[in-house]
């Protein structure tokens, strides 16, 4: 198996199961309705709904950066509005993220493991390798999952 397909494989676990931590992206969105996804329990945090739209948007902009894009987030792309609370836009939400998720690993599962030493192109600041990005959209989707956890707790 090539580095890029484990880290395709890493992916997928850290969003749809089977992953060493413990539950993954979607196993602790289970059950979650509109109502407690849009609910801000912590004054100032975001909602599971605010962090289910920003995992996607990030998914998008790395899948965008394999694809040779330089992309940088507006605040407004990092975390997305939510702008209508309904059950559909919810189940929109979880099906949109899921989208782009599989878009994602599919591009990486395809990726020559000779990519994985390139510098991300348009990185403000200190440059990294697309190594180092994939590891971290992985780090990323699992941070978001712990606070996803947490809210639904509440």
């Amino acid at each position: 198996m090539s580095e890029a397909a484990r880290i395709a494989d890493q992916l997928r676990r850290a969003f749809d199961g089977n992953a060493w931590h413990g539950d993954s992206v979607f196993e602790i969105l289970k059950g979650v309705a509109a109502a407690q996804a849009a609910a801000h329990p912590i004054k100032k945090a975001h909602s599971i709904w605010e962090l289910v739209l920003h995992i996607a948007a990030w998914d998008g902009a790395v899948l965008r950066r394999l694809g040779g894009a330089a992309v940088e987030l507006s605040d407004a792309e990092n975390f997305p509005p939510v702008t209508d609370a309904s059950e559909a836009a919810w189940r929109a939400a979880l099906a949109e993220v899921r989208r782009v998720h599989e878009k994602l690993i599919a591009a990486v599962a395809a990726l020559p493991d000779s990519r994985l030493d390139q510098t991300v192109p348009g990185k403000k600041g200190a440059h990294y390798t697309f190594y180092y990005m994939l590891h971290g959209v992985v780090q990323h989707e699992l941070y978001h999952a712990g606070q996803i956890a947490l809210l639904k707790k509440m």
